[in-house]
């Protein structure tokens, strides 16, 4: 191949991988579209929320504030799996109506049908640091 159609497909393939990045880059718009479609599937579009969006949180994956309808999730957790990142909001939707983590808290949790494998895979991380991630666990 010559080098000029080299150059010119490595700067094709370069705009594709920016478009490709920064369309999958995490946003507050993203993550709010997320916890919509979450909260529709899982508890019936019922939760309402003040804010939503990511957050420096060196120690926990994500806050859920009970009294004024503050949902938070560590910015580290966009580069988890989209799953994991699901299991995320609807703990901290949970949060919404249970403060706590009790029995009826955990029923909401578990609506969400990869909620067991989803704490397995945060607890591999924290145990490790794996990916670069601080240890931290979901939190209230």
């Amino acid at each position: 191949m010559p080098q000029a159609e080299r150059l010119q497909w490595a700067e094709t393939m370069r705009g594709r991988m920016k478009r490709r990045m920064h369309r999958s880059r995490p946003t507050d718009e993203r993550l709010a579209e997320r916890a919509q479609r979450l909260n529709v599937r899982h508890f019936g579009g019922r939760l309402t929320w003040t804010s939503i969006g990511y957050a420096d949180m060196a120690h926990t994956w994500g806050s859920c504030t009970f009294t004024t309808g503050a949902i938070r999730i560590a910015k580290r957790a966009g580069l988890l799996p989209d799953w994991v990142l699901d299991y995320l909001l609807v703990h901290e939707l949970a949060h919404l109506v249970h403060s706590d983590h009790g029995p009826a808290f955990h029923e909401l949790e578990e609506r969400y049908p990869l909620s067991e494998r989803a704490q397995g895979y945060l607890m591999g991380i924290d145990s490790t640091g794996e990916a670069g991630l601080p240890r931290g666990t979901p939190s209230a």
